[in-house]
């Protein structure tokens, strides 16, 4: 992952950057060294361990979504600079078109897959 992320981060927990509206419960579990782990950081942070996990899960799903692989197809969709701009056929057109299906569906808190 970027050092950046992690820097923001990183700064965030420094100044107790605490966001809490919009945030659904989310039931996990995890290994017992992660949950040392995430106490630990929580201590010396001086956070809730559950705004922790938050900040952590977002800074982890942007990371993943900016690396998620654009792969180009066949079908030109718009010219850039004089250059062929290629449709995405890797994941990002999925992963976008199943995000507003959910969010138009209201299950932004429906863990279930």
């Amino acid at each position: 992952m970027s050092d950046d992320y992690f820097s923001t981060l990183l700064r965030n927990l420094e100044d107790n950057a605490k966001h809490r509206s919009g945030r659904e419960p989310f039931p996990t579990q995890i290994d017992h060294e992660d949950l040392i782990r995430l106490k630990a950081l929580a201590e010396v942070y001086d956070i809730d361990i559950h705004d922790l996990c938050a900040a952590l899960f977002h800074t982890m799903l942007q990371e993943l979504e900016a690396r998620m692989p654009y792969r180009p197809g066949t079908e030109i969709i718009r010219m850039e600079d004089g250059d062929p701009v290629y449709e995405d056929v890797g994941p990002m057109p999925r992963y976008l078109s199943i995000i507003r299906r959910l969010e138009a569906e209201g299950a932004g808190g429906d863990t279930k897959h």
